[in-house]
């Protein structure tokens, strides 16, 4: 198998910095070091930064600058508002909504909730592919606090209901949480005209740095899960990451200028890989309603592990699915919900993630090293 300069098709896991990410970065890293908590010259210089980028972030999302909390990422971020809602306010009710194809920061704290604090969770599984706004209505109950629903899923790209759960939750006292980790700066989403209560996201997943996010809050109360000096408005304890968050602000920014131009270019990506492989044997666990960013697709027979090392070997990166089980043995807890355990698509499936850095040149190569290790010989 030849080997070809690397080509990166796992972006779901997480992407690679922009160059105009690096630049911001490494300016504030050069000439602010300063703690924004600090009163003299270098803290409010500091200060300044942190408060431009809060509000160039709240501006994209049409948000008071207030309503942004910084984060260490999406898995702190859900965990803030699932915990923090979830404890401050359990003498409302102490039952929970959420999905069987969350994210596992979302899963394990309910997990937590349940095991430790007595919650009860309703874990609503897809039905004929789907997981509707009417399974959420169907599972309110007049105890129930919160519902905590992704926006996209990180293993399929299927889109799930979030705007009509939201609009419907309105009429519930149910405040509603949404993990918009795979979705922010691909499409546009103003969770304060749509009635999103919380909204939690990464900054890796769109250009930005590890180790940094937000929290959207609409102005519920909640318990900090951090406790130490006053920063964030006393809603997160920890001196703020300012090189992180500056990186984070550039990288949305440039998200946002982009979007509809970059949609575009990956869904040519997505069209163009499934039609170089319509003469190969696959099936896609996929819905009609999804975002083209993730492709998730099975080649019957073909184990998924030994793909993804051949493809590894010929300098090619996808993924078996989430980053976050990446080196377990278990099976696609999302498939698992769809499709059931003895799916053999659970065995099967490889994730192809793409972003606007992808090229048609590289889908090509990719094609050609799928076929070539499918066995496939006929040209693309």
């Amino acid at each position: 198998m030849k080997k070809n300069n690397p080509i990166y098709f796992d972006n779901a896991a997480t992407t690679p910095l922009s160059d105009a990410v690096i630049r911001s970065m490494t300016q504030v890293m050069t000439t602010t070091f300063g703690n924004p908590s600090s009163v003299h010259s270098f803290g409010r210089s500091a200060s300044k930064i942190l408060r431009t980028c809060r509000q160039e972030i709240a501006d994209l999302l049409d948000v008071e600058s207030r309503s942004i909390i910084f984060t260490s990422g999406g898995t702190e971020s859900n965990n803030t508002a699932l915990k923090g809602y979830a404890l401050a306010n359990q003498h409302k009710g102490k039952h929970l909504i959420t999905t069987a194809i969350e994210h596992h920061s979302v899963l394990h704290t309910m997990a937590y909730l349940e095991e430790r604090f007595g919650f009860e969770v309703t874990y609503l599984k897809p039905i004929d592919g789907h997981i509707t706004c009417q399974h959420v209505q169907d599972a309110l109950r007049d105890d129930t606090i919160m519902v905590s629903m992704m926006a996209a899923n990180n293993e399929t790209g299927d889109l799930l209901p979030y705007q009509e759960v939201a609009k419907n939750l309105k009429q519930h006292q149910a405040i509603f949480h949404l993990d918009a980790v795979q979705i922010i700066g691909k499409v546009p989403i103003n969770p304060k005209e749509l009635g999103i209560d919380f909204l939690s996201a990464s900054a890796h997943k769109f250009h930005g740095p590890k180790g940094v996010g937000f929290l959207y809050c609409g102005g519920q109360h909640f318990d900090q899960l951090l406790h130490g000096g006053d920063q964030e408005e006393k809603r997160r304890a920890s001196t703020e990451n300012l090189i992180g968050i500056v990186g984070m602000a550039k990288a949305l920014q440039e998200a946002y200028n982009n979007m509809t131009e970059n949609f575009q270019h990956v869904e040519t990506l997505a069209n163009t890989l499934i039609t170089n492989l319509s003469d190969s044997n696959y099936y896609l666990s996929k819905s009609k309603n999804s975002l083209p960013h993730v492709i998730n697709i099975g080649f019957p027979g073909q184990q998924n592990g030994l793909l993804l090392t051949r493809l590894d070997m010929a300098n090619i990166a996808i993924s078996t699915g989430s980053a976050c089980t990446a080196g377990t043995v278990e099976p696609s807890h999302v498939l698992e919900a769809y499709y059931g355990k003895e799916s053999a698509r659970l065995n099967e499936a490889i994730r192809i993630s793409f972003s606007e850095q992808n090229t048609l040149e590289e889908v090509q190569t990719l094609t050609e090293e799928l076929k070539t290790i499918l066995g496939v010989s006929n040209g693309i």
